[in-house]
C-alpha cells in the first residue's frame, strides 16, 4: 500500500515528561487506526504532531506530495459570527454541495435537529462540536485525524459516523486515526490499534477486541507488578468473548488460546448474588412509576410511563437527544414532579446520582485527596463478601500514591470523575443512576469503573452515548420512543434498527434547512388470522432459536477445551461450524424481535 504520512524518531518532553522517546511509525493507504492510552500520555499530542499542527523536539514527520490532511481537534474553534450554512460548505455553490450525496449525508447525519442559517455564536457547546466534525466530513481528505469524535453525539450519531467512516473511502484508500474512548466505535472503524504509553506507541493488530486479547497475553508474561492490570484486562476479555463474541473476529491470530486464557473465569457479574443482596438491602419496593406523564411550557416530553424498578435491576436507558431520558431519571430521583400519574418510592430506598457535573466537589476544592477519603467510613463491601478500604478503592481507580497529596481543584477532569464515583460507593447508596458517566475518562478508567460496578449490590440505571458501556454494565435496555418506554429485547441493535425504520419513512431534509427525522406511519392492523399465523411462528422461532443456541453453546465449548495439540483441520472445521451455526442464530433472531414487533404493533 502507498505511504501517506511517516515519523522517524519522534521525541518530545515536557520539563517533567518524556512524552515520546524515539517513536518511528507511519500512515499507508487504507490504515484505520485507533489511538488507545491513559490520559496524560499524550495520544492527542500525537495526532497533532502527525498532522503537522506541533513540532517535536526531535525527529521528523513526512508527508507525501499532494497528500490532503485533514483533523478535528479537541480545541477546535468556529468564529462567533459564522453561520453553520457557511461553516460546512462555505462559499460553494448551492447546486454544487447539494448534488453531492456525501455532503447532503453528512449535513443529514449530523445537523438534522439545527437551523441552517443559525449562527456559531447561538449554539451549545456540542452542536458547535457537531458543526465542526460536519464542516470536517464534506470536505475531501486523503488522512483524516479525529480527537474524541464522538463526544456530544447521541447513540444513532456514533452509529451513522462509524458506517460514514467505515464507506468513507475504498478499502485500500485513505488513511483514518482516531483517539476515542468509545470501545464500540474503535471495533467498527479501525482495523490496527496504536497504544501510547510509557514514551513508545505499541502497535496492535485489529480493533479493540483484537488489542484486548494481544494486550491480555503481553499482561500475562509481564514482571508481576503487572497483575492486578492483567487480572482486569482478562475479565474485559472474558466479556468481550461471552458477551459478543462477534468481535473478536477481526484478528488475525489464533484464538483458541485466548480462549484458554479465560477457561477459569467466572462471568463477569454474579446476577443471583447481587440481586439477592439487592433485595436484601432495598427490600421488594425500589421505585415505580405509575401512568406517569411529564410537560414543560404545554410540551409533553413523557406520556403515560409504568416502570417498577426491582431490587438489584441494571438498566440502560436509550433515546435521541431531548428524548426525555434525563426527564425520567429526574423521576426517579425525585427531581422531577409529574403532571400525571404518580412516583412511589420505597422506604429503604438510598439514591445517588453520578452526572455530568462535579459540583459537589467545588466545596472539597481545596482539600487533598487523601484528607477528602479520610472522612468518609472506613470500609466498602462488595457482593462476595470482599472488604476493601478507601485506600484499595483508590487505587482501582487509578491514583497514585503522589496524587493522594493533591488538591482536588488541582485534579484532571478523569481524576475528579473518579474521585466523585468514589465518594459516592463509599456512601453506600442502594440505588445508583449514572448519567453520561464516561465523559473525561480513558478505556483503562472505564474498564476499572466497570470491573467496580459489577460487584456493586444495588440497583443501576444507566444513561449514555457510550454503547459498549451500556452492554457491558446493564442486563436490559430500554428506549424512549415518542414519549413512551419501550423495552428491547434485542439491545442496542434493536434500537437501531427502529430508529432507521422511523428515518426511512421520514421527508428528506430541505436542501437549505436540514430537518430532522418525522415520525413513520402506524402499521396496518393486524387481522385476527394474520395475529394466530405470527403466534405460530413466533412458538416455533423460540424452539429453532433454543436449540440453535445450544448447538452454538455446544462448540464454544468444544472450542475452549480444544488443546493446542489438535489437528489444525479438526480446529478450522470448529471455527466454520461455529460461524454458521452463530449466523443462523442472529438470523432467527432477527426474524423473532421482527414477528415480536408486528404483534406489539
Amino acid at each position: 500500500m502507498a505511504h501517506l504520512i511517516g515519523a522517524e524518531a519522534l521525541h518530545l518532553e515536557y520539563p517533567t515528561k518524556v512524552v515520546f522517546d524515539s517513536v518511528t511509525l507511519g500512515i499507508s493507504e487504507g490504515d484505520r487506526i485507533g489511538v488507545v492510552g491513559r490520559n496524560g500520555d499524550g495520544k492527542s499530542t500525537l495526532l497533532r504532531i502527525l498532522a503537522g499542527r506541533q513540532q517535536p523536539d526531535a525527529g521528523r514527520v513526512t508527508v507525501r506530495g499532494g497528500t490532503r490532511i485533514g483533523m478535528l481537534d479537541q480545541t477546535d474553534r468556529l468564529p462567533e459570527d459564522e453561520t453553520i450554512h457557511h461553516a460546512v460548505v462555505g462559499d460553494r455553490a448551492e447546486h454544487e454541495w447539494a448534488g453531492d450525496a456525501k455532503v447532503r449525508d453528512v449535513i443529514r447525519g449530523l445537523l438534522g435537529d439545527l437551523p441552517w442559517d443559525a449562527r456559531i455564536g447561538e449554539l451549545s457547546g456540542g452542536q458547535r462540536r457537531r458543526v465542526a466534525l460536519a464542516a470536517l466530513l464534506s470536505r475531501d481528505w486523503d488522512v483524516v485525524f479525529l480527537d474524541e469524535p464522538t463526544n456530544h453525539l447521541d447513540v444513532e450519531g456514533v452509529a451513522w459516523l462509524a458506517e460514514h467512516l467505515k464507506t468513507r473511502w475504498p478499502k485500500t484508500q485513505g488513511g483514518l486515526v482516531v483517539v476515542t474512548h468509545d470501545r464500540w466505535f474503535l471495533d467498527e472503524v479501525s482495523t490496527d490499534t496504536w497504544e501510547v504509553h510509557d514514551g513508545v506507541v505499541e502497535p496492535f493488530e485489529g480493533g479493540y477486541a483484537a488489542y484486548v486479547l494481544q494486550r491480555v497475553e503481553r499482561d500475562r508474561m509481564a514482571a508481576a507488578s503487572e497483575a492486578k492490570r492483567q487480572n482486569l484486562m482478562r475479565k474485559e476479555l472474558a466479556w468481550l468473548r461471552r458477551g459478543a463474541p462477534a468481535r473478536t473476529s477481526k484478528p488475525k491470530f489464533r484464538i483458541d488460546a485466548a480462549n484458554q486464557l479465560i477457561a477459569d473465569v467466572p462471568p463477569v457479574r454474579d446476577r443471583v448474588a447481587l440481586e439477592k443482596l439487592a433485595t436484601s438491602r432495598l427490600g421488594k419496593d425500589v421505585v415505580d412509576l405509575e401512568g406517569v406523564s411529564v410537560a414543560f411550557d404545554g410540551r409533553e416530553v413523557l406520556h403515560d410511563v409504568t416502570w417498577r424498578i426491582a431490587p438489584g435491576e441494571r438498566t440502560g436507558i436509550l433515546g435521541v437527544n431531548g428524548a426525555g431520558k434525563s426527564t425520567l431519571l429526574g423521576l426517579v430521583a425525585g427531581a422531577v414532579a409529574p403532571s400525571a400519574g404518580r412516583v412511589k418510592r420505597g422506604k429503604t430506598v438510598k439514591l445517588a446520582v453520578l452526572d455530568q457535573r462535579l459540583a459537589e466537589l467545588d466545596e472539597i476544592a481545596d482539600d487533598r485527596v487523601a484528607d477528602v477519603v479520610g472522612r468518609q467510613r472506613a470500609s466498602y463491601h462488595t457482593s462476595s463478601g470482599a472488604e476493601l478500604t478507601p485506600g484499595q478503592l483508590l487505587e482501582r481507580l487509578g491514583f497514585s500514591n503522589a496524587q493522594l497529596s493533591t488538591p482536588v481543584r488541582d485534579l484532571s477532569g478523569g481524576q475528579k470523575r473518579r474521585l466523585q464515583l468514589l465518594l459516592i460507593l463509599l456512601d453506600e447508596p442502594n440505588v445508583l443512576i449514572l448519567d453520561e458517566p464516561t465523559n473525561d475518562l480513558d478505556t483503562d478508567m472505564l474498564a476499572a469503573m466497570e470491573d467496580l460496578l459489577d460487584s456493586w449490590p444495588g440497583t443501576l440505571l444507566v444513561v449514555s452515548h457510550d454503547r459498549y458501556l451500556i452492554e457491558r454494565v446493564t442486563d436490559q435496555q430500554y428506549a424512549i420512543l415518542g414519549g413512551r418506554m419501550r423495552h428491547l429485547p434485542g439491545g442496542v441493535d434493536e434500537y437501531l434498527r427502529i430508529g432507521r425504520g422511523l428515518a426511512s419513512d421520514a421527508a428528506p431534509p430541505a436542501r437549505q434547512e436540514p430537518t430532522p427525522p418525522q415520525s413513520a406511519a402506524a402499521a396496518p392492523a393486524l387481522t385476527g388470522a394474520d395475529r394466530r399465523a405470527l403466534e405460530k411462528e413466533l412458538a416455533s422461532l423460540e424452539r429453532r432459536l433454543r436449540t440453535a443456541e445450544a448447538g452454538l453453546n455446544e462448540l464454544d465449548l468444544q472450542l475452549a477445551t480444544a488443546s493446542g495439540e489438535d489437528p489444525y483441520d479438526k480446529l478450522v472445521g470448529l471455527y466454520t461450524r461455529r460461524d454458521e451455526r452463530a449466523a443462523m442464530v442472529a438470523e432467527l433472531e432477527e426474524r423473532w424481535l421482527e414477528v415480536g414487533e408486528r404483534l406489539e404493533g
